[in-house]
């Protein structure tokens, strides 16, 4: 909701010769699809832009122009096949990538994995070429195998920088926020839940023992919401009936975390955010949990969320462990399968 008001403010400026706040570049890797529509939409609202790039394989031109008539201080522009990826990546500071099928019914997020697997190597590759320095933020499902396969991609370039990488998992937490404030009637803004593990199914753990501002749940509550937040997903899936996947939510979720890493980037001390990423907080290499983002990347991994779980959460964690893990050595394996493209 913070967007607009200030994107205007921005734009006021600009017109009288002050310079706009804005000063980062944006790429969105993904744009004519279903999450990223809806996502260049929300990052052209925001006052930390100052360009827009939109890459896709087709109709990426429309999406552009259609976006270039709204009254905020980026500049959008359009990059229409392989060809013209590199230059859409020059000079980036934050690179989305929502690219890739989305999940349709009785799909499972494996039935995803050859397709994506290969789109997000191919994309990353031309970020590691082009723009190593940027974070880079990982929507393509199944985010469990698709960051390790990012990181895999950048180690063997020589570039990977693991507090740059990101896999999305904003959606989880905006998800439990929404769906603890309704159950309890509180107010949506001051609810907040971390969300730990992975981004599928079971992987996905909500402590809701650790929600703010604290909550008392019974255990029939826990474990309904628990299901409803790591279902959420299917439940769209389902709604839509086979016309798509969760693409406005994820398109939310994910504008808020580029709006963290933004504000991060322009020096704000106070950024955290929950997000899937290189991590010794457990014994697996890459796990989601609330992080410190500064103006390099992540600056600390919280790890007082995941001390004094309450019995539920413990065990919940042990049993999605096993899962997370072959989902990890899946994306690590495709990858050293088939070297990187020189």
């Amino acid at each position: 909701g913070s967007f607009v008001p200030k994107a205007q403010k921005a734009n006021q400026k600009s017109q009288y010769g002050l310079q706009p706040v804005a000063s980062y570049k944006v790429a969105i890797l993904g744009a004519a699809g279903g999450i990223g529509q809806p996502l260049a939409l929300l990052i052209k609202m925001s006052p930390l832009v100052s360009a827009l790039n939109l890459y896709d394989i087709a109709n990426v031109k429309g999406v552009a122009a259609d976006l270039s008539h709204c009254n905020t201080p980026s500049q959008v522009q359009d990059f229409t096949g392989a060809s013209e990826l590199g230059n859409c990546l020059k000079g980036v500071n934050v690179v989305v990538i929502p690219a890739g099928v989305p999940r349709k019914p009785g799909m499972t997020r494996d039935d995803l994995f050859n397709i994506n697997a290969n789109i997000v190597k191919t994309l990353v590759e031309a970020v590691a070429d082009n723009c190593p320095d940027a974070f880079i933020h990982i929507i393509s499902n199944p985010v469990n195998s698709t960051v390790p396969i990012a990181a895999e991609v950048l180690k063997q370039k020589g570039v990977y920088d693991p507090k740059k990488l990101f896999g999305v998992t904003t959606l989880d937490v905006v998800r439990a926020n929404t769906f603890v404030a309704q159950k309890k009637n509180l107010k949506l803004i001051d609810v907040d839940v971390p969300v730990v593990g992975g981004h599928a199914g079971i992987t996905i753990l909500p402590l809701l023992s650790k929600t703010k501002p604290s909550v008392n749940f019974t255990n029939e509550e826990v474990e309904q919401l628990t299901v409803r937040i790591q279902n959420a997903g299917t439940e769209v899936v389902e709604a839509k009936a086979g016309a798509g996947s969760a693409t406005l939510s994820m398109a939310y979720a994910a504008a808020r975390f580029v709006e963290s890493s933004l504000r991060a980037l322009d020096g704000d001390g106070d950024v955290y955010e929950c997000s899937f990423v290189q991590s010794d907080l457990t014994d697996l290499p890459f796990f989601a949990s609330r992080i410190k983002l500064g103006r390099k990347g992540i600056e600390a991994l919280i790890p007082s969320d995941l001390s004094g779980l309450s019995e539920y959460e413990e065990k919940a964690l042990e049993a999605l462990k096993p899962e997370l893990k072959a989902s990890i050595e899946k994306g690590i394996a495709f990858v050293q399968k088939q070297p990187v493209t020189a």
